[in-house]
């Protein structure tokens, strides 16, 4: 039986044994974040200041705090917060964190890249010249300046979430811009777009419509891809301690707990774990994202 587009694009995904561990790694990972803290005894904003850095496996035997009786499985921080709490809740915050700000550059990305593309002429040179000076602009400093004006502000932890998202998404929508200009300034020539200028489509459909989905096999690729470097990015800023704040945990700020030598050379149990799990994360990202680059090329079929 023949197969549409996307049915084989699948069923050349699933013969990459790569990609396809990955991407049951990633869906443990996610599936673990959202619900191993509700299981959980210990809550992960709670400090006992008698049971830090507690090793793995350590029973907790204070009958005066919650959780009392049941084991730390990978140990406490250095203020008696469990960390296998904390490290699925900070996983939880890192892959929202992630896969919003991939949202919010798709959409932007097609939006300017699409118009750029169809206009062409002077808007499209309007347009990627703006693009250009967008460029200009250094990503790093730009966020460390505003994890800076948010702790200054003293915004609230979980508006910060938000804020955090947004900043990252504006700053990092121009890479989709260009490849969604570029695919449709080959598009708009085609004859099924003669079609619909023929038959009086207007031009937001034409664009939104008929154009952008034909490049939307590309996006997906290159938004997966992104992930990665988008939980990179926000692991660097917590654990330079610009991103996200207590209550909250990511992993980057439960890496940010053995900042000195001590602590990292005697508590290896506080900090390897989550920088196992960015990694496994990232790698994963990356592999799923070259397995649909394969997947959706059609010179792969030869």
């Amino acid at each position: 039986p023949s197969l549409t587009f996307t049915q084989d694009a699948i069923r050349r995904l699933v013969k990459n044994k790569v990609a396809l561990v990955c991407v049951i790694l990633i869906l443990a990972l996610s599936l673990m974040s959202a619900f191993a803290p509700l299981f959980s005894p210990f809550d992960y904003r709670e400090q006992h200041y008698g049971h830090t850095n507690a090793p793995m496996f350590t029973v907790c035997d204070d009958d005066t705090v919650p959780g009392f009786g049941h084991m730390h499985i990978f140990g406490t921080d250095t203020l008696g917060r469990d960390l296998y709490t904390r490290l699925w809740m900070g996983g939880r915050v890192s892959l929202i964190i992630a896969v919003s700000t991939a949202i919010i550059d798709l959409i932007l990305g097609c939006i300017y890249g699409g118009i750029s593309g169809y206009f062409g002429g002077w808007v499209d040179t309007f347009c990627m010249r703006f693009v250009d000076l967008f460029n200009s602009i250094p990503y790093y400093p730009m966020m460390i300046i505003a994890g800076a004006l948010m702790d200054a502000f003293e915004v609230n932890p979980y508006t910060r979430i938000f804020m955090l998202m947004g900043i990252m998404g504006i700053m990092g929508w121009t890479g989709i811009a260009r490849t969604v200009r570029g695919q449709i300034l080959s598009l708009r020539e085609q004859d099924f777009m003669v079609a619909t200028e023929a038959t009086g489509i207007r031009i937001s459909r034409r664009i939104f419509r008929h154009l952008v989905p034909n490049v939307m096999p590309l996006l997906i690729v290159q938004a997966t891809m992104s992930l990665g470097g988008i939980i990179l990015t926000e692991a660097t800023l917590s654990f330079l301690g610009l991103g996200i704040k207590y209550p909250l945990a990511s992993w980057g700020t439960i890496i940010n707990s053995a900042s000195n030598i001590y602590v990292m050379s005697n508590f290896w149990f506080i900090w390897i774990p989550a920088g196992v799990l960015i990694v496994l994360t990232v790698l994963g990202f990356n592999f799923v994202g070259d397995g649909l680059r394969d997947a959706f090329d059609p010179k792969m079929k030869r």
